[in-house]
């Protein structure tokens, strides 16, 4: 099994590299189809889309309930109940929806008294305006968009050649594109956790792609292209395995919601970088080496 696995990955790499342009090419078509419907590219939180934010003390409430009767009350809404826990008790309920203006809220706080079964005695409200929102959603974009050409450039300084850095961009592109059509299409709403797990993505991902590069163009010694991309993928995989496991476990033990959100994206992204870097990268970097032997011989 392992053999022939093996001899496919050598013999049919070219072919290989269909699976993520095709993934890539699906994956723009989901992010088009997202903006031509919600405006947005991504699925956006109250934080980072405005609207108002209720934390509920002391409330004796299903949370699925409780939502279920707030998206009667309110169809046109998006609305999202969760519970917060603290050392595994539940703490608080909270309930966040893209509602604004004092009288909307007004009439939605009456909608959760109404809900919960009785006055709200100990809550805490906190609204975001949607030009705040949109301000803030702007700044962090600047903040991903910067990182990413930062990446680039120093990619391009370190490695001194142009097909290489490009190809390792190109793996790094395509697994944050891939990744953000994932989560689109699963339904989560980022918040500013989600920007941050885009952020760490970017440096996972250059990362296996460095090492893959450092393997075949500076330290091949004397080994075929094929053998030194075995090698690095060794390590490259055992460095995958291990993030994944670290961030199932993440998962599983973590009643935070910021922190699933983060391991939620990065396990996805880190599955997304096992075919983009040692299919799509690793494809790029023996197509350029093996033309460069070619003429060079």
């Amino acid at each position: 099994m392992l053999s022939s696995l093996r001899n496919i990955y050598e013999k049919e790499y070219k072919r290989l590299l269909i699976i993520p342009v095709v993934m890539l090419i699906v994956s723009l078509i989901l992010i088009g189809v997202q903006v031509s419907t919600t405006g947005d590219f991504i699925n956006k939180e109250v934080s980072l889309a405005g609207g108002v934010t209720i934390t509920l003390q002391q409330v004796s409430a299903v949370p699925t309930d409780l939502e279920a009767k707030l998206k009667a009350a309110f169809p046109s809404n998006d609305i999202d109940v969760r519970t917060l826990r603290s050392a595994g008790v539940d703490s608080a309920i909270v309930v966040t929806a893209d509602i604004q203006g004092t009288n909307e809220i007004d009439s939605f706080i009456a909608s959760l008294e109404s809900a919960t079964g009785g006055p709200l005695n100990d809550y805490n409200v906190e609204v975001i305006g949607s030009s705040l929102g949109a301000s803030f959603f702007k700044e962090v974009l600047i903040a991903l968009i910067v990182a990413f050409v930062l990446m680039g450039i120093v990619v391009l300084i370190y490695f001194r050649i142009l097909i290489p850095s490009l190809a390792a961009i190109f793996s790094v592109f395509t697994d944050i594109v891939i990744t953000l059509a994932i989560v689109n299409l699963i339904g989560i709403k980022v918040n500013t956790a989600g920007i941050a797990a885009f952020l760490m993505l970017i440096g996972y991902s250059v990362d296996t792609d460095i090492l893959l590069s450092m393997k075949l163009l500076k330290r091949r010694e004397g080994r075929s292209i094929f053998e030194a991309t075995l090698d690095a993928m060794k390590t490259g995989l055992m460095m995958s395995i291990t993030t994944i496991l670290a961030l199932i476990v993440a998962l599983v033990f973590s009643q935070s919601a910021t922190i699933q959100q983060i391991a939620t994206i990065l396990l996805i992204g880190v599955i997304v970088d096992i075919i983009a870097t040692w299919i799509t990268n690793a494809a790029l970097l023996r197509m350029y080496l093996e033309r460069k032997l070619h003429h060079e011989n």
